[in-house]
């Protein structure tokens, strides 16, 4: 049994009736929050996917992590995939009533994961030259698009004690999603489940240097100063994807 199925209580609606096909791990990870406009990221989803507000606004989620042990039940670690940056950029929608995460821009040091994403999930992957370390505390993290000029490069680091997210709290809006919705090659609408234990989550600050990742998609940020918040990461697994009626 995988670790993420001793947690099941925190899910928003039962696990799906198949079997799991992927296993991964997400680690170091950051979340960079910025409010948007829901007038501004409509425009941008495939019809039957509603943007999601908190407190006002929606909200973007730039995600730089670690990317590890991806594997494909019951098959063992692939080779050339064991550890890799990435870095996400997503939004928070819901389609027929059901929450999840869209993401705008998907960057990996990685090819076959980001042929892999494209060709099954049917997600905008970049190959980019990516690099993450830890420095006097600090995650240094920098990402160039291989083709196009879209980059990022900054820092992240915790500040206090971990904490899990209370229902109702804004972390939990944001941290706690179930699913992810794409369209796959034929631009139908898909929804891929997935599991993980809670989130352990750190107030965090964050300092960026330099970020086009936001402008190559034509968004701009309701404000310059982002909420950060670092997590050690959460064991992961993925189900089939199913499609959807909604959409075009």
């Amino acid at each position: 049994m995988h670790e993420s199925l001793r947690h099941l209580d925190h899910r928003p609606w039962p696990l799906p009736d198949q079997s799991w096909i992927w296993r991964q791990s997400w680690l170091d990870l950051a979340f960079i929050h910025y409010r948007v406009s829901r007038n501004q990221l409509a425009p941008l989803l495939p019809r039957g996917v509603e943007p999601q507000e908190f407190d006002g606004s929606s909200w973007l989620g730039l995600v730089p992590f670690r990317m590890a042990g991806i594997s494909r039940r019951p098959l063992p670690f692939f080779p050339g995939l064991s550890s890799f940056p990435e870095l996400n950029l997503r939004t928070y929608v819901e389609v027929e009533g059901k929450p999840g995460v869209w993401f705008f821009s998907l960057d990996a040091d990685s090819w076959q994961l980001v042929f892999g994403g494209r060709q099954f999930y049917g997600l905008p992957y970049h190959l980019a030259r990516m690099k993450q370390e830890w420095v006097d505390g600090w995650c240094e993290f920098s990402s160039q698009r291989r083709k196009g000029n879209a980059h990022f490069q900054g820092r992240y680091r915790p500040l206090d004690d971990p904490f899990t997210a209370k229902t109702g709290s804004f972390e939990h809006w944001a941290a706690e999603r179930y699913c992810l919705y794409s369209q796959n090659r034929k631009r139908q609408l898909v929804r891929a489940e997935v599991h993980h234990q809670p989130w352990p989550l750190q107030q965090a600050e964050v300092e960026i240097r330099e970020s086009t990742i936001l402008s190559a998609v034509g968004i701009s940020p309701m404000d310059s100063d982002p909420i950060c918040h670092f997590s050690s990461g959460v064991h992961v697994i993925s189900f089939p994807v199913e499609l959807l009626q909604t959409g075009s």
